[in-house]
């Protein structure tokens, strides 16, 4: 069976989207159909018997990005399809790629209000590993918020410890559902459908009235998957 492969970024015929309620997109993720990638290959998988999209960051490509210095986050997204406020919703898996670094974490989530440079934007996402360390201080990184290129993890965690991440039960290369609300300068994470919400921020940097793409995130040693996506704007 022929396999899709696309590296760094590519384009493909746009995939119309399956109505799931009056204003809702849902996208399945089980082809590349409709889908553009920087700075990574990605191909439909199965995971846990369920279809897929499969994306890692290649070599060549992290060799690249450490040439210039730049962020090294691979992004999937969708043409056409731009987000201020809403409710975004996701099942996500991470789990550390052959060869890791001892930093790696199985980083995997979802950007919101993504500028066309691919650099600035907003972001939730987990450590998979971190879920169930022995060292609770790991587990209370285990999800993180960041608004790209000024204040990654790093910066938040060294100006305002604690603030921007949480403590939430994952298993490394299992299905998680995500759910991301945003409205305006709020945005919550819900994991694993509870009730209540991981994190919350109060202070989205991209502002009040941000907006841009959504995409699915990974980083530098995670084979991330990823299956029904649904993005539902809102105009408040």
């Amino acid at each position: 069976m022929s396999r899709t492969l696309f590296v760094l970024t590519a384009t493909a015929t746009l995939l119309l989207p399956v109505a799931t309620a009056a204003q809702a997109k849902r996208y399945p993720l089980e082809s590349v159909e409709g889908l553009r990638f920087h700075n990574l290959s990605a191909e439909p998988a199965v995971l846990q018997g369920k279809k897929g999209l499969r994306a890692t960051i290649p070599e060549e490509t992290l060799r690249r990005i450490e040439s210039t210095q730049r962020y090294g986050q691979g992004l999937v997204w969708i043409e056409d399809l731009d987000f201020s406020n809403g409710v975004i919703e996701a099942e996500i898996a991470g789990a550390l790629a052959p060869g890791a670094t001892g930093e790696a974490r199985g980083f995997v989530g979802v950007a919101f209000r993504v500028q066309d440079d691919l650099e600035t934007y907003d972001a939730f996402y987990l450590r998979p590993t971190n879920g169930r360390a022995d060292d609770q201080e790991r587990r209370n990184h285990s999800a993180q918020y960041i608004s790209l290129p000024q204040w990654p993890w790093s910066r938040l965690r060294k100006e305002t410890p604690g603030k921007y991440e949480a403590y939430v039960d994952l298993v490394p290369g299992a299905w998680t559902k995500v759910k991301i609300e945003v409205r305006g300068e709020q945005a919550r994470l819900y994991v694993h459908d509870n009730e209540q919400p991981t994190l919350i921020v109060t202070d989205v940097k991209s502002g009040a009235n941000g907006h841009g793409r959504v995409a699915l995130w990974l980083e530098p040693g995670t084979v991330a998957h990823f299956r029904n996506l649904t993005v539902e704007p809102s105009t408040r």
